[in-house]
């Protein structure tokens, strides 16, 4: 199963603040809007979300190319899923889950 590429989401408190220490450790604005409280940062290959006010904890996102067959794999090993994707629809979706420790994971096809 490809998950397709990994970012982590980090839920903060400051996103102005959490902006600029990123950027001292050689991050660089990739998208989002800093008003409206989310942006990605990428420094290479790594992708780093910061969100204020949309999460509770850091969450592990992954970007897949087709989200809606990695849930029907999930499903079928009686994996839990907290938020599912129309099955009948195509395009932009997501789905959300907890791992065994209660750590958030998303996928998310854009």
């Amino acid at each position: 199963m490809d998950v397709g590429i990994f970012s982590l989401s980090l839920a903060v408190q400051d996103i102005k603040v959490s902006r600029q220490f990123y950027e001292q450790l050689g991050f660089t604005v990739l998208d989002g809007d800093e008003a409206e409280g989310w942006l990605i940062l990428e420094n290479g290959a790594t992708k780093l979300g910061l969100f204020q006010g949309m999460f509770e904890k850091n969450t592990l996102t992954f970007h897949p190319s087709d989200v809606r067959a990695i849930q029907k794999k999930l499903k079928a090993a009686g994996i839990k899923l907290e938020s599912e994707a129309a099955e009948n629809e195509t395009g932009p979706a997501s789905i959300f889950l907890f791992d065994p420790d209660g750590n958030p994971i998303l996928f998310d096809q854009y």
